[in-house]
This record gives structure tokens, C-alpha cells and sequence, in this order.
């Protein structure tokens, strides 16, 4: 699979120094990581891989004290990194190590792109190298030691092949004329904003349904939160595998009184009941007696949504005629996407960004380009055609006559 590519494992201070300065020298290097999301409470990077035209690299954090030299590797922007689906890769070294990449070369983005249809680095290897790959380790536990000859198989592919991936993909967008695209993508997510956040106590405000749920209900809710978390910290799990979060709101919402009147909340749990029924129903009774005040702090999705309302301009559509712009954009948007398969979504504009550009109803280019969020690439490709659908559904000349009266804020609902 790997022909006679060397293969260096870097366990201690000195061979990542080395590692690093053999680095520097380069012009490009691969880059990937393995974490352990899915087997413990506090998620952390366990391997680091790499790739250059000497072979490839794997560099154990969890046996290294100082990896620092590699920190600097990745921030020197004459070194091209080539990831693939480089956001979770940026986050966890952001998270563990403080760390930025700099020039940075996704090979996710190139595919899409390019309207490659399946765009994952197992399709990407076979498409290219007919070579198959085989995800079964994708959901180890890589904290584990010692590695086994086929985890190390599986880690050094996922570099192997980036740097002959980034030569392919580079040439053809350049032939479809969408590198600057490439660069412009690569560059937000290389100086993306890492929010390195602890658990918050508050954060049960954020689960989905829990809007739905008057004040003894989130008492409850915020109850069960709270002791989930902490059997989670003990048994070292992640949360999702102690009680998923859409038990916590039919619990919350059901309030049973006995261990088996838990059947009627969480039907087929059994497990769960065995192992926690008791503790549950505990949980539930101080929630209900509590007399804890609900916070009135808005949900972190509010808080994303309130900031990009405070940098966008202010609304001039609302309402039944801002919807027929943003339905009118849609079908814009829609036929864009079948006249070519170099177009998706993902290429043009979303559903998201459709409805920012319905309100803010922009009368020209600059006033597009300013919208929050959108991309100069998205301004220079389809930009004129924006326009002219908004044009025709919601001329210039009328725009005064359709401006939005403030509206009062909406209200989590109480009772």
C-alpha cells in the first residue's frame, strides 16, 4: 500500500525536534490528527501525522513534553499544510496546543469546488488512486497504547497520499478557475476565531427542546444536566454515552415520580433505568422543590444569531415580501446548481446566506460584499445575478414602502 515510503514514529523531545527542522526545509507537508472524541469526558489529540517527500511521520503527543518545534512548522506560512476536513484538525490544536496553521491547503474544499460528488479522503484515494481504504478504525480509541501494526497502517494514510492529492486537485482548479476560491476558503479557516470552552452549568438553556419547557421542567432539566455531567467526569465517558440529550428533555418534560413510572419516559432504556433509575428519580424531586432562578441570558445560538445581527445592516425587508425574495433566490440558486455539476450549495450561496441577503435587500455590489459572512469569490461569480433577481421581486424604487418596523424580542415561553 505504502511501496517502500519510510515511516518514522517520533516518541520523545528529540525526535520532534528533529522532525521539525526536517520541516522547515520543506515547501509542503501533509498534516492530519487522531483524537479520542468519542471514549472520554475531556476530548484530547493523541497522534500526529505527517507527510513530506521524504516518507511519512507519526509523532505520539501523549509520550512527547515538548511539542512546540511542530506548533511553529505549522504556523510558518511558507510552508503549504495540506489537511483534509481541516476544521476539526484546526479546533483540537487550537483547544490542546494553542496553536494557528498558516497557509493551509484543504482538500475538502477543492473537492466541492470541483463538484467532486463524494468528497471524503477515502473517496478522494480511491477516485484517484484506485486504491481502497478501510474506515474501521475511525471511531477507535486512539489514547490507547501501545499501537498495534495496523493502527499505524491506518494513521499514515490518512497523510500518505495529501501532498499527490493537493498536486491534482491544485492543477484542475486552476483549470476550472477556481483556486482563488480555494485560497479565499482555506484563509477564513485558517484565521478562524477558536472559542476553547469548559462545561457550563447554564448550557442545559441550550439544549434542543428545552425553549419548550416551562421553569419547573427546566429545574429539572437543569438538574438532570448537572448529574449527568458529573457521572461523566467520573466514569470518564463523554456525555452523550452516560444519557443523550434528548433523554434529559423527555425526562424533564415527563417529571416521573418512581422508577417505574421511568417506562413511560424513556421507554426501551432499560439499561439506563438499571443503572441510574434511582439517581434519576432523585434528581427529579429536587428539580421540582428547587426554587433556583432561571437565568434569563439568551442561548448560545441567540447570542451567535444577536452578533451577526449587530454586524449586519439593518434590515429592509421583512415579512411575506422578504420570504418571496428569499423563495425567489432559492429558485435562482437552484437552477445555478443544475446547469452544472462544478455547483452545489456549498459553491453558491446557502439557505442561510439567501435569507441574510432577503433582508438586507443590498442595491449593489459593495453592499453585498459587506453582508456578513459572504466570500468574495461568492460576490465576483454570482453577484450581477443576485442582484437582478432582487431587482425584479423587490425593485430599488420601493424599497422605502417595505421597510421592517422594529419588532419586540421573542420570549422563551413560560409557565
Amino acid at each position: 500500500m505504502f511501496d517502500d515510503t519510510p515511516l518514522l514514529i517520533v516518541e520523545d523531545d528529540e525526535g520532534v525536534a528533529a522532525v521539525a527542522a526536517r520541516f522547515r526545509g520543506k515547501h509542503i507537508i501533509g498534516v492530519d490528527t487522531e483524537s479520542d472524541s468519542m471514549h472520554h469526558y475531556q476530548e484530547k489529540v493523541c497522534l500526529l501525522q505527517f507527510s513530506d517527500d521524504e516518507g511519512d511521520v507519526i509523532v505520539d503527543p501523549l509520550a512527547v513534553d515538548d511539542l512546540s518545534p511542530l506548533g511553529e512548522v505549522l504556523a510558518d506560512p511558507s510552508i503549504i499544510k495540506v489537511l483534509h476536513g481541516a476544521d476539526y484538525d484546526v479546533t483540537c490544536l487550537a483547544r490542546d496546543y494553542n496553536w494557528r496553521i498558516r497557509n493551509l491547503f484543504d482538500t475538502l474544499f477543492a473537492a466541492q469546488f470541483l463538484g467532486i460528488p463524494k468528497i471524503g479522503l477515502a473517496d478522494l484515494i480511491e477516485r484517484y488512486f484506485g486504491i481502497p481504504v478501510d474506515k474501521k478504525f475511525q471511531r477507535h480509541d486512539w489514547s490507547h497504547r501501545p499501537l498495534e501494526p495496523e493502527h499505524i497502517l491506518y494513521a499514515r494514510g490518512d497523510t500518505h497520499y495529501l501532498l499527490a492529492l493537493h498536486s491534482i486537485l491544485r492543477r484542475r482548479l486552476r483549470q476550472v478557475g477556481r483556486l482563488a476560491h480555494q485560497r479565499e476558503e482555506c484563509g477564513v479557516l485558517a484565521r478562524r476565531t477558536i472559542e476553547v470552552r469548559g462545561f457550563n452549568p447554564d448550557d442545559y438553556l441550550n439544549l434542543r427542546g428545552a425553549d419548550q419547557l416551562d421553569d419547573t421542567e427546566l429545574r429539572v432539566l437543569r438538574r438532570l444536566y448537572l448529574f449527568r455531567d458529573d457521572e461523566a467526569r467520573r466514569l470518564d465517558r463523554p456525555t452523550y454515552k452516560v444519557m443523550h440529550d434528548d433523554v434529559l428533555i423527555q425526562l424533564a418534560r415527563h417529571k416521573p415520580t418512581s422508577v417505574a413510572a421511568l417506562d413511560r419516559a424513556i421507554a426501551g432504556k432499560h439499561g439506563l433505568k438499571r443503572r441510574y433509575g434511582r439517581d434519576i428519580v432523585a434528581q427529579i424531586a429536587d428539580g421540582v422543590e428547587d426554587d433556583f432562578k432561571i437565568p434569563d441570558a439568551p442561548s448560545k445560538r441567540r447570542k451567535r444569531a444577536a452578533r451577526l445581527a449587530d454586524a449586519a445592516p439593518p434590515a429592509r425587508l421583512s415579512g411575506a415580501l422578504a420570504d418571496e425574495v428569499h423563495e425567489a433566490l432559492k429558485t435562482w440558486r437552484n437552477r445555478v446548481v443544475d446547469s452544472s455539476p462544478l455547483h452545489s450549495p456549498n459553491t453558491t450561496f446557502s439557505n442561510h446566506e439567501l435569507k441574510a441577503i432577503s433582508r438586507a435587500r443590498p442595491v449593489s455590489l459593495e453592499e453585498l460584499a459587506a453582508l456578513p459572512g459572504l466570500r468574495a469569490w461568492q460576490v465576483r461569480d454570482h453577484g450581477e445575478a443576485v442582484l437582478a433577481v432582487l431587482e425584479r421581486v423587490a425593485p430599488a424604487d420601493t424599497l422605502e414602502q417595505h421597510a421592517p418596523a422594529k419588532a419586540g424580542k421573542r420570549r422563551r415561553r413560560r409557565r
